[in-house]
């Protein structure tokens, strides 16, 4: 599965969750950390882990990826999910407000 392929199938993923603002940035030309970052927000603390942990059991299941790095599990404000190309962030929206991925990459939504 191509970087392009999983961003894809992450934003489908956290949609159906009803994640909230999902933003996919392309970072490939301005970092080697990944490809892609995606963004997203959820309304409490329940629906952010139910974002990240939906993401991740989807992705076991059916496609037997597993996360290099997960961090902020214990705080569930902002959970990060390390796919090597493709980073999932997900955020509480006054966390998101206050990071603001979005500016700090500057970048536009793939095509």
């Amino acid at each position: 599965m191509t970087s392009k392929e999983l961003s894809d199938k992450i934003v489908t993923i956290l949609d159906s969750k009803k994640g909230i603002d999902i933003e996919v940035l392309d970072v490939s030309q301005k970092t080697t950390l990944a490809d892609y970052f995606i963004v997203v927000s959820g309304n409490s603390t329940t629906q952010i882990k139910a974002l990240a942990d939906e993401v991740e059991y989807v992705l076991k299941k059916e496609d037997d990826l597993y996360p290099d790095h997960i961090e902020g599990r214990s705080g569930d404000r902002w959970i990060l999910i390390d796919y090597k190309d493709v980073v999932v962030n997900v955020f509480h929206p006054e966390e998101r407000a206050n990071y603001n991925i979005e500016k700090l990459w500057e970048t536009k939504k793939p095509e």
